[in-house]
């Protein structure tokens, strides 16, 4: 951390204007932001570039890929936690929730073996100071998995951890309405002959309704407990809502439908989508689109889920015309939307007294560019 820094003759994006102007930062915190260019000898100047909050990303698979690059290949956990920062940081994100599943799937089924070496390679290299951006967690919750409530229960007093989320992936719902289309997609992902698939999505759809019930009951009423913001996921029906709002459940992440978003807004939990639906133009399962629900006011915060660096990009392209988000609208749902809705009010926006985690970012042929980033003041990138 440095005792001060001038950043100048930027285009800084503060929460409802874009101003031309210059941003004092002093021991780690916004100390000043104000219009107009600095003449000090030791300003950065931007050159007219944007200068943004870093971004806060509440999902993202990216470290599961690092530690475990091929099926049935394991990386050392700390190098994949470096590498994995260094994925992050360079994408503008100074503040990441580490999407950490607990329990397994029928396409992961190794999902319980890398659980802990994900998680003490993030706390290792967290303590050894060799990330860069904030690391904390978000523990994933397969309610499918019989041992998912007390490989949980460690966590929940963590204070790395700052969110949670229930999850069912048993087909014939939610992500996967279409039975026939999942056993396609299921067949193409592991070797499996057709009739041990069928056992094994028979299985999967027992342990949905017979343990998936209690095992969510005692998973929210522990968050509850400890204070964890809690997520929904993959809702599909009004129903879904209807039971995750009664559970005090304040994010819906990835709703698959209209009808669950709409009824998300009315319960008024923050709907969360993924960038790379944003780019892609649609969701790689089929389901509703994040565009098409940014249309109709009915996204409030984007998470890069699988590609960190469609993050940044997402944002700008929701300024499109036929989407119609202004810039500061845009970048709120990167920043401070997701900040706020776990919690985190030292950060997501350039104001007085905030963390000084800031990002400048050039568009260089309509596409936004990282250049630099600080945390906490200091350059990370």
């Amino acid at each position: 951390m440095i005792d001060s820094l001038v950043l100048t003759n930027a285009k800084v994006i503060l929460p409802g204007e874009v101003i031309e102007g210059t941003v004092h930062i002093a021991r780690g915190r916004i100390d000043d932001v104000s219009t107009g260019s600095s003449a000090a000898p030791s300003a950065i100047d931007f050159n007219g570039d944007y200068l943004m909050p870093g971004i806060v990303d509440l999902h993202t698979d990216s470290l599961e890929k690092h530690v475990m690059p091929r099926p049935g290949v394991r990386f050392n956990p700390v190098l994949a936690a470096m590498a994995h920062d260094a994925q992050i940081i360079s994408s503008g994100i100074t503040t990441v929730l580490d999407a950490i599943c607990i329990g397994s799937s029928l396409r992961n089924p190794e999902r319980n073996e890398i659980l802990m070496p994900m998680v003490e390679g993030i706390r290792t290299a967290r303590a050894r100071g060799l990330l860069r951006a904030d690391h904390q967690l978000h523990m994933r919750c397969e309610i499918t998995d019989e041992r998912v409530v007390e490989m949980f229960e460690p966590f929940a007093a963590d204070p790395l951890t700052r969110m949670m989320s229930v999850m069912d992936h048993s087909p014939g719902q939610r992500q996967s309405p279409d039975l026939e289309k999942y056993k396609k997609k299921q067949l193409s992902y592991r070797a499996l002959e057709a009739e041990e698939l069928d056992r094994a999505i028979a299985e999967l759809m027992e342990a949905s309704r017979a343990i998936g019930p209690v095992n969510r009951a005692a998973l929210v009423e522990i968050g509850r407990a400890k204070g964890i913001p809690l997520a929904s996921h993959d809702d599909e029906t009004t129903d879904h809502i209807t039971q995750a709002s009664s559970e005090g459940v304040v994010i819906c992440e990835f709703p698959t439908t209209f009808e669950a978003a709409e009824a998300a807004r009315e319960h008024g939990l923050a709907i969360l989508m993924g960038s790379p639906n944003i780019i892609r133009g649609g969701s790689h399962t089929g389901n509703v689109g994040a565009a098409d629900l940014a249309r109709r006011g009915l996204l409030d915060i984007v998470s890069s889920d699988y590609v960190p660096i469609s993050l940044l990009q997402s944002a700008f392209a929701l300024t499109a015309e036929d989407i119609g988000y202004d810039l500061t609208h845009a970048i709120r749902t990167i920043t401070l939307n997701p900040a706020t809705a776990v919690g985190l009010t030292d950060r997501g926006s350039i104001a007085s007294g905030k963390r000084a985690d800031l990002v400048r970012v050039s568009l260089v042929e309509g596409l936004p560019v990282v250049r630099s980033v600080w945390t906490e003041g200091r350059q990370t990138y």
